[in-house]
């Protein structure tokens, strides 16, 4: 089980610090967009500060996730861009629920894995 967690959470880190790079290189095709989408993403673009922001904290976050010592760390760091993938899915493009879901359930188990090591944050 552990070599499988190892892969897993290898996997979801170069995923995205893949994501996190292609918001500075831009590498990676976009997909066609609906009007609704389209004005979405126009507005996202507009706050010069966001995805930068959001590229440098995929980044640091797949990091953080790959390597087992700082692991439960990253699952905290990316924990809210997964949240964001996840409701960005259900609203624009339901079709990505079943991969976003699988990166999702991977961010939930390392978190719970590691739950014992953020009790001294939520005990005070």
């Amino acid at each position: 089980m552990k070599i499988v967690k190892t892969i897993l959470c290898v996997l979801f880190g170069l995923m995205f610090i893949n994501a996190g790079l292609d918001k500075f290189l831009h590498y990676m095709p976009m997909p066609p967009m609906d009007a609704e989408m389209q004005k979405l993403s126009e507005a996202i673009v507009a706050i010069k500060w966001l995805m930068p922001l959001v590229g440098l904290v995929e980044i640091i976050g797949g990091l953080l996730f790959i390597i087992p010592k700082t692991r439960p760390l990253g699952a905290i760091v990316i924990f809210p861009v997964m949240v964001g993938i996840m409701v960005h899915n259900a609203v624009f493009m339901p079709s990505g629920l079943a991969i976003a879901g699988v990166f999702f359930a991977v961010n939930i188990w390392i978190i719970g894995d590691n739950w014992n090591k953020y009790k001294p944050m939520i005990n005070n």
